[in-house]
């Protein structure tokens, strides 16, 4: 059945994947973003589609639109981005999701909201289940993302258990693919730029503090899936990412590997509360989603390099199996 869905942050690296897939199944998708960190050149290419509509808006500020459903998006979410503006994070977690709550509550939309594995802060449990509660810095630098996406949580299980919202909460964990900022800081877009240019690849730490990267195709059908499951499903988070868990410095030589660049690692000091392990235990999202990732790292990092490289993923791959 075709659905009238609204997308929060829908010009940003995941939201205009998720804009692409609503589109392919049918619906008529109404992209909201601010631009703040997402890139209009992120849609362009639906710009022009019938069932598409761009709306630039600040979901923290008023606004009302008749929708079926929501996925909510809207916040930056790589520590370059949140830091910039601490007060303005916050105000995005807290007032945007409040926005969002009320008009799910006033059209009786099923709503979607896009949390994080940063809930779970530097865990002291491995790998994080949705049962834990977190290690979080509640005054440091990361706490206008963390505890801001923490709220969101607590407002979104609020208005469901006293208002019967229809919510869906996924905790979204490292995801990667095209269309990634190249200045976001964050470790694959930051590896892949480097390697690209002929650059040092900045290591913050000694680079033995892991990650698990979900591709974002992946990712997408998990959302997609997550907002299919019947009424009965309740506000209770689900972890979304892969849980194939790998260092950062490891990352960095497949980039270098996959790239062919000569680039040498180059260590810094650890930012402060940057967690040192991150991986999913996901066995919530294949019980009730049916759902696992399927596209291995080295694909995917393939396809991300061949983005940012401007070629097309075949080419890369014909490249890198000629100098192997």
């Amino acid at each position: 059945m075709r659905k009238r869905v609204l997308v929060t942050g829908g010009a940003g690296f995941i939201g205009s994947h998720l804009c692409e897939r609503l589109l392919a199944d049918g619906h008529e998708v109404v992209c909201m973003d601010n631009l703040f960190t997402g890139r209009r050149r992120n849609i362009g290419h639906l710009l022009e589609h019938p069932r598409f509509e761009f709306a630039r808006h600040d979901v923290a500020e008023p606004f009302h639109i008749e929708i079926d459903e929501i996925h909510h998006l809207a916040c930056p979410a790589s520590p370059v981005h949140y830091q910039r503006n601490p007060v303005r994070t916050i105000r995005t977690c807290v007032q945007g999701t409040l926005n969002t709550l009320e008009l799910a509550r006033e059209t009786g939309a099923r709503l979607f909201i896009a949390s994080t594995s940063e809930v779970y802060g530097d865990p002291e449990v491995h790998p994080q289940h949705e049962g834990y509660w977190g290690h979080v810095n509640p005054i440091g630098v990361r706490a206008c993302y963390d505890e801001g996406k923490r709220c969101a949580e607590a407002l979104a299980v609020s208005f469901a258990r006293q208002y019967g919202v229809e919510v869906r909460l996924g905790r979204i964990f490292n995801t990667y693919g095209p269309r990634m900022h190249e200045n976001d800081g964050r470790v694959v877009s930051n590896f892949t730029v480097q390697a690209l240019r002929g650059e040092p690849l900045t290591i913050y730490g000694d680079g033995s503090q892991t990650r698990s990267f979900c591709y974002v195709d992946d990712l997408v059908e998990a959302i997609v899936r997550l907002m299919a499951t019947g009424t009965g499903t309740g506000p209770e988070p689900v972890n979304l990412g892969n849980p194939q868990e790998t260092t950062v410095e490891r990352i960095a030589q497949e980039i270098k590997r996959l790239t062919g660049s000569s680039s040498q690692l180059a260590f810094h000091p650890l930012p402060e509360d940057d967690p040192t392990r991150r991986r999913p235990d996901i066995s919530r999202a294949g019980a009730l989603l049916g759902w696992e990732p399927k596209i291995d790292l080295e694909e995917g990092l393939r396809r991300t390099i061949a983005h940012f490289a401007g070629v097309p993923a075949t080419e890369l791959l014909v490249g890198q199996q000629g100098t192997s």
